[in-house]
């Protein structure tokens, strides 16, 4: 069974750190690109960051240059280091494949960030 449990959120004021942490069951990461999405309220859910089995990584304009995902597939972790916030990231933070599997959705980390 597929479960994905995303941690490392919080509370932060613009300009500030934070490293997300995703941790996935099931033999289905290595062998998967996986990614970063958000969801930030009354918006749809995008990609901000993925990476690729062929080592390509990809982000979304609005956080390059300030977000790092990087993955460990030997604990079968996903991570994004996210640095020099901004209010507009405020957001609830899900790992997935790419493209997403419905059915693999976790409860994802809040990220709050203040002004």
């Amino acid at each position: 069974q597929v479960q994905l449990v995303e941690s490392g959120g919080g509370l932060v004021q613009t300009g500030g750190s934070l490293r997300l942490s995703c941790v996935a069951s099931g033999s289905f990461f290595r062998a998967n690109a996986m990614g970063w999405y958000r969801q930030a309220p009354g918006k749809q859910r995008e990609l901000v960051a993925a990476t690729f089995r062929v080592g390509t990584i990809n982000y979304a304009d609005s956080v390059k240059g300030r977000f790092t995902i990087s993955r460990d597939n030997a604990k079968n972790m996903l991570y994004l280091q996210m640095n020099n916030l901004k209010p507009e990231d405020t957001a609830d933070y899900y790992c997935n494949t790419v493209p997403p599997q419905g059915a693999y959705w976790g409860r994802g980390t809040q990220v709050t960030v203040s002004s």
